[in-house]
């Protein structure tokens, strides 16, 4: 579907996405997604495409500029690679590197963000707690003021590159209930009293390492709150948009390759004397998955001009997630019944994207959290 708000500079970004993609991700792929790792080198080949930079000084190895429609071709073409838990393992630092780069002290920033930008260090955000999930506003993990350091006492679950990051940020509670008493904190990994465990076994992104975390009296400086006490939370909900709208952009591209393998797969397979694409069912399927495309697409678009624009769509993010993987969810489902029994053996993308449309339904925001934040952001 064509862009109208495409450039010149946006079409060759999108080209270097796709190269990067074809020549260096999908040849290997389904070997790391086997392997449930990919190699850390490929983190920083990745960082020196610039895709953690968005929106970071150029002091700190950023871009220094930001623009979602590049955040979006970079969310879309990586996931084509067919295994969206490596995009995942490369990309657990990007919700991190946002409030790390606008509520970090100087002397953290000088350290630290450079590294995780160019792709030489991991970084993770730490908010998602064995009790809570999606509920934040009911975070347990405390800090606790001790002379001029905060003593941190808690877990912390299915964070995402939480096995090879090297600091966090950790959100903790320091006053009342409610988002209001979070405040935010960079830790790193060889702090004593921290230790994590690796979470395996699970369907999909079998090539990110996700983990839970431990914190059982990690003593922090003072200075390594982010952003205001209590306050922290609510700083970086912004945050979170950009993350949702690489989602639904992710998505997308997981859809498409639903798509395409699936006219390719009936293109080459014969039933009953002609190949599987004459049949009009199979004919419909594909309409129907392209129709989910296009609309998808389109919604993608209007976000990210609006957002570019300054205006953040909130509700429509929202909206565009829920919307999102419901129609990922479609042409997943479709395209194993246009691929059938040859689409239940490991080693195919259609097998991977079927087993990966619950972290994105779930993860960044839940269907039905989203559905109600949306419903807020419409002021009812």
């Amino acid at each position: 579907m064509k862009n109208p708000f495409d450039t010149d500079e946006r079409r060759a970004f999108r080209d270097s996405m796709k190269r990067f993609v074809d020549e260096k991700i999908k040849p290997h792929a389904d070997e790391w997604d086997e392997a449930g790792d990919v190699p850390w080198s490929l983190h920083e080949e990745v960082g020196a495409l610039g895709v953690f930079g968005f929106g970071v000084s150029e002091k700190y190895g950023g871009l220094g500029f930001d623009d979602c429609f590049m955040r979006a071709a970079y969310g879309e073409e990586f996931a084509k690679c067919g295994a969206s838990g490596v995009p995942a393992a490369l990309g657990g630092r990007s919700i991190s590197i946002g409030p790390i780069e606008k509520l970090a002290s100087d002397e953290i920033k000088e350290r630290v963000l450079e590294d995780i930008v160019r792709g030489r260090k991991g970084s993770s955000l730490a908010v998602t707690e064995p009790s809570g999930g999606s509920d934040v506003a009911r975070l347990k993990t405390t800090a606790k003021r001790d002379g001029n350091h905060f003593v941190i006492n808690g877990s912390k679950t299915f964070i995402t590159g939480g096995m090879k990051s090297d600091c966090f940020v950790v959100g903790a509670r320091t006053g009342g209930e409610g988002l209001s008493g979070i405040s935010l904190f960079f830790v790193e990994a060889d702090a004593p009293g921290f230790s994590r465990t690796l979470i395996d076994k699970k369907m999909g992104w079998w090539a990110s390492d996700t983990a839970t975390l431990y914190f059982d009296d990690v003593r922090v400086p003072a200075e390594n709150m982010l952003g205001d006490e209590n306050l922290g939370f609510i700083q970086i909900m912004h945050n979170f948009n950009h993350e949702r709208l690489g989602m639904i952009a992710s998505m997308l591209g997981m859809m498409k390759v639903c798509l395409e393998s699936s006219v390719e797969y009936a293109q080459e397979r014969e039933t009953f004397g002609k190949p599987l694409i004459k049949s009009q069912v199979i004919r419909h399927k594909i309409a129907d998955m392209s129709a989910r495309i296009d609309m998808v697409e389109a919604y993608l678009n209007q976000m990210c001009w609006q957002a570019n624009e300054g205006d953040m769509p909130v509700a429509e993010i929202c909206k565009g997630k829920f919307s999102a993987s419901k129609a990922l969810e479609f042409c997943a489902s479709e395209a194993m019944q246009i691929w059938g029994g040859a689409a239940y053996l490991r080693g195919n993308p259609v097998e991977r994207i079927y087993r990966e449309v619950k972290v994105n339904a779930i993860g960044g925001g839940s269907e039905e959290i989203m559905r109600d934040l949306a419903v807020r952001q419409m002021g009812l």
